[in-house]
């Protein structure tokens, strides 16, 4: 007769949490009801709501408004430092200075926001430009720009056309474009893996930009230049390209998808919390 002692050890609270925190993180974007995270955990409904609870309270899961279970942005931002110690800004600054020296251009990083994309960083080059999003912090619709068309060329088709479809109004109030002209550059920034677009809207400025993406292959940035429109030649342009893909490849690799900046660029910009819109 096996002694009490030999018996297996009864999993802890902490054990049993964690394990909930694992099937949260299997479970579909919109969550889990309670009684399937009870029957994925091994739990009963009474234990995997006390847990559940303990999870929401430290900030690592959330409930939604129909009652489903889900990771919270607490565990993403724990995530994102144990995968990667610096930010998408710190990532990419050594990049643009780079790229701003060999090319004296204006090097930008956009990242999306909604239906906006917002200039989380830029090297400044020797020409005096200007931009649609202006210093950093400023935000321009998805579609208006090189490195805005470029980011909204390459969501996923249901994202793009929700995007497409909000913003094209407040596109065409701006700009001399419409649908047909919006939708031929998205396809040609697909085409190309570039977009060098120009909607008429500032004089004797032009721009080259390509995507970031993660390693899940999903679009999480953009890497433009803008420059005086005369030194922008095709050949240059080709050179351009090149550089500007070569870089963002590089930063692809090193991007943590749980990155603060990249879930709200606005409110986080390299570490400074920006003021509230």
């Amino acid at each position: 007769m096996r002694k009490p002692e030999d018996a297996p050890a009864q999993p802890t609270s902490l054990q049993r949490g964690l394990r909930l925190l694992r099937r949260l993180a299997d479970a579909p974007v919109d969550g889990l009801r309670l009684s399937d995270l009870a029957a994925v955990a091994g739990e009963t409904e009474a234990t995997a709501h006390r847990l559940a609870k303990s999870l929401i309270t430290e900030g690592f899961a959330e409930q939604t408004r129909d009652r489903r279970y889900r990771l919270a942005l607490d565990f993403f931002t724990l995530a994102a430092r144990a995968e990667n110690p610096g930010n998408l800004r710190d990532i990419c600054r050594p990049s643009l200075i780079r790229l701003s020296a060999t090319l004296s251009d204006t090097v930008f990083l956009l990242v999306r926001s909604g239906f906006h994309a917002v200039c989380l960083d830029r090297a400044d080059g020797p020409f005096p430009i200007r931009s649609f999003t202006g210093d950093i912090g400023g935000r321009i619709l998805l579609g208006l720009g090189q490195g805005a068309l470029v980011i909204l060329a390459n969501l996923r088709p249901d994202e793009r056309e929700e995007v497409i479809r909000f913003n094209l109004p407040r596109l065409m109030d701006m700009a001399p474009i419409d649908e047909v002209w919006l939708r031929t550059e998205i396809e040609r920034a697909r085409a190309t893996g570039f977009s060098a677009t120009e909607a008429g809207v500032i004089a004797g400025t032009t721009g080259v930009a390509v995507p970031i993406f993660d390693s899940n292959g999903h679009v999480v940035a953009a890497l433009s230049i803008g420059t005086p429109t005369e030194r922008l030649t095709p050949e240059r342009r080709e050179m351009v390209v090149d550089l500007l893909r070569k870089e963002a490849v590089g930063i692809g690799r090193r991007v943590s998808p749980f990155d603060r900046a990249l879930r709200n660029p606005a409110r986080w910009l390299g570490g400074v919390i920006a003021p509230r819109e």
